[in-house]
Order: C-alpha cells, then structure tokens, then sequence
C-alpha cells in the first residue's frame, strides 16, 4: 500500500489529536446572568424608583380591595336583612369598584412590566459587554451562564465579579440632597 492511502487517516488523527488538546486547554468560567444584573446599584434604583413611582396606584388597588371585601362581608352578613335596594345598591357598587379595581390592577402591570423591560433591555446588554471584557482580560475562551450548567467548582463563577466591574463602568449618581427650605 502506498502512504497516500493513509494519508487522509493520518491527517484525520491529527485533527483529533489537536481538538483534544485544544480543548483540554481550554480556559472556561460560568456567570449567573440574571443574579449578575439584579445585584447591580443600577437595577437596584430602578427597582426602588419603580416602586415608588407606582406606589400610589398600588395603596388605591389595595383601598379598593379592601372596600370590596367589606360590601362582600356586609353581604354576606346582612343578607336577608337589607332591603331589596339596599343589596342592589351593594351589588352594583361593588360591581362597579371591582371594574376599577381590576383596570388599576392591568394598568399597574403593565406599566411595571414595561419599566422593568425598559431597564432589563439596557442592563442586559451592558452586562454582556462587561462579561465580555472580563473574558479578554482573564483570557477565557468560554463563558456559560449558570443555568446550563450541572456542576461548576466555585472559583469559576465570575458573577460577583461581573456586578462589580458592572457597578464600576456605570455607576449609578448618588441621590441629590433635599433642597434646604426656602427663607421666610
């Protein structure tokens, strides 16, 4: 037999050789991604303003459900003792604080769902550039989030790291003092 036979075979081994060694060499680490970014100041603030911000609706939903637990109870309570208006008058005054209740309640979703979608869409891709940079500077080949992982020693997890350096590149602005009351 001639060597340009086993030329090809030769030259597969050799590919099989190298990809083991390459990935033998291979410099890996994991992240949470989602623990990353919810430990960052900036979604921290987000959130918190976020709260604030639909506090009020929220106390209106929870007065609401609150006056619609006590017609239910008075119903309840009461019934056969009202006259027949005054449990129509309930019963339409509570189907009336229910459909306000329930428009609050979908206003206040979704206007939270698109406040938090608005943050998450900016942070996210923020944190994937600082993953990124972590990776070039610690020379890391691959980074896998967390969740497709089975097992990972401890020192490979580089979340905390990427909240801080996140933390560092964007910084969030210290809150300004109140304003000094005015003279008289």
């Amino acid at each position: 037999m001639s060597f340009r036979m086993f030329r090809p075979l030769v030259a597969c081994s050799a590919l099989c050789l190298a990809s083991h060694v390459a990935m033998a060499q291979a410099k890996v680490a994991v992240i949470s991604l989602q623990k990353a970014l919810f430990e960052t100041a900036e979604i921290k603030k987000a959130d918190a303003e976020m709260q604030a911000k639909l506090k009020p609706r929220q106390a209106q939903a929870d007065r609401l459900s609150q006056e619609l637990n006590a017609i239910s109870q008075k119903l309840q309570t009461d019934a056969g003792k009202l006259t027949q208006q005054a449990e129509f008058e309930l019963q339409t005054e509570g189907k009336r604080k229910k459909v306000e209740y329930d428009r609050i309640n979908e206003d206040l979703e979704a206007d939270a769902t698109r406040m938090r979608n608005e943050v998450l869409s900016k942070s996210t891709d923020r944190m994937q550039a600082v993953v990124k940079k972590l990776a070039e500077e610690k020379g890391l080949d691959l980074v896998m989030d967390t969740q497709a992982t089975l097992f990972v020693k401890p020192t490979m997890d580089l979340t905390g790291e990427a909240t801080a350096a996140y933390d560092k590149a964007y910084p969030v602005p210290a809150a300004a003092p109140p304003a000094p009351p005015a003279k008289k």
